[in-house]
């Protein structure tokens, strides 16, 4: 068991929050400065274990990496020939260390990288990253745990047609493509802002790429690219996570930093439970003064309903007013979450994809482990919505997506506190 949170119902949750750099963006900016010999500056960067862990990793392949948790900037200086093995300790930890895969392939025609770990929520296949990539011209297999692909000759711009938008194979595929000789289509691209965050740090790099937030993305490959400096985008997960905790304890959050146009859907939703959402200068406020109605969500690729906002909508309706159903498209073991709020008292059927949720008042404290990042931010907020205490295990999940979570939780009102 790492760390607990434990958490006392009761409170309603009213302040103001400022919104970090994206987890997702980062992580990847980090392995795509890979792609260009010297040094990257990547600004605003959130101060999470993730990062600390990429960190690692790229000081293996041989780049000098430099923090600083104050002004949250990291350079990145990347040898002429960094490193092509990135090992399975850390690859474990994390899944987006098999972002490597694209700029090493790229870069030094040769890589390997264990297979990952990271969150538990279902299978979340490499496939697409191997199919995409041999249709580059790697030639890619399987041996002791590790994925090895090779391009002696250099990859070679294709037309790939995604069969599923996966935002970690488009990236790998872009941070490929941008040096094949050639030109590269991806159909069926990811549309996530993280991926538009990564294309344009790539084209600060010197890369060619159109059609960024589009189906189609067209890359014109380059001989070489340069280093730069980029800010990683506001982290719409996490503005979304306090819009549901102003939404789950009937509080009043101003979000700065927080990007509507990033969250259309979710904050659609949550004016259907009866939220207040009025815009602000440099973000937006969500008000809630009764308990919310409850709502239908089905997740799906972006612009869709992100699945990683699914445990806050589920914990939301748990507490609503009325019956709901939530339906999981993008990632099967993400109802793995169900099993914990049952622990709380809460009234949830799971059959396939779908969670039938029956809202009670309130919900009754206990001890539940945390499985994944969200998860773990759904349990904490579930807490503050149950009698008594709640103690969440597993915290170091929390940790990993939320930078000083219990800090910021104590601030807007509630009673929080990390223990062991």
């Amino acid at each position: 068991m790492q760390g607990c949170f434990q958490v006392t119902g009761g409170a309603r949750l009213i302040g103001e929050v400022t919104i970090n750099g994206a987890k997702n963006s980062a992580l990847k900016l980090m392995t795509a400065a890979l792609l260009a010999e010297g040094k990257s500056e990547i600004l605003n960067v959130p101060n999470i274990a993730d990062v600390h862990i990429m960190e690692e990793l790229l000081t293996r392949l041989g780049c000098t990496c430099d923090y600083n948790p104050e002004s949250l900037k990291l350079s990145i200086d990347v040898p002429a020939t960094p490193g092509h093995r990135a090992d399975y300790d850390l690859v474990r930890k994390m899944r987006a260390s098999i972002n490597v895969l694209g700029p090493l392939l790229a870069r030094l025609h040769k890589v390997e990288v264990a297979l990952p770990g990271g969150d538990a929520i279902g299978s979340r296949g490499l496939d697409f990253h191997i199919k995409g990539l041999e249709l580059l011209g790697a030639k890619i297999h399987l041996e002791h745990g590790y994925i090895i692909a090779e391009a002696p000759d250099g990859l070679v711009g294709a037309d790939v047609a995604l069969d599923f938008p996966s935002v970690g194979a488009t990236e790998n595929l872009m941070t490929a493509a941008v040096l094949a000789s050639g030109v590269t289509t991806i159909d069926n691209a990811a549309r996530e802002p993280d991926v538009v965050d990564l294309g344009e740090f790539l084209i600060a790099m010197g890369a060619d790429i159109e059609g960024l937030g589009s189906p189609t993305i067209k890359i014109t490959g380059v001989k070489k690219l340069k280093p730069t400096s980029h800010a990683t985008l506001p982290d719409r997960i996490v503005a979304g996570t306090w819009a549901f905790a102003a939404a789950i304890t009937q509080g009043d959050i101003t979000i700065k930093g927080g990007n509507v146009n990033h969250l259309e859907m979710p904050l659609e939703k949550l004016v259907e439970a009866g939220a207040v959402i009025t815009t602000t200068p440099d973000g937006f406020r969500v008000k809630m003064e009764k308990r919310p109605r409850a709502i239908d969500v089905a997740t799906l690729p972006y612009p869709g309903f992100a699945t990683d906002l699914q445990p806050f909508v589920i914990a939301l309706n748990s507490i609503a007013d009325g019956n709901s159903i939530v339906t999981e498209n993008v990632f099967e073991g993400r109802f793995m979450f169900v099993n914990e709020l049952l622990r709380l008292g809460a009234q949830i059927h799971v059959d396939g994809h779908h969670a039938s949720i029956h809202g009670i008042e309130k919900l009754s404290g206990a001890p539940v482990q945390a499985t994944d990042i969200r998860a773990g931010a759904g349990l904490v907020l579930a807490g503050l919505v149950s009698d008594g205490v709640t103690v969440v295990e597993d915290a170091f999940h929390i940790d990993r997506g939320y930078p000083g979570f219990v800090e910021t939780l104590t601030l807007l009102g509630a009673n929080i506190k990390r223990i062991s």
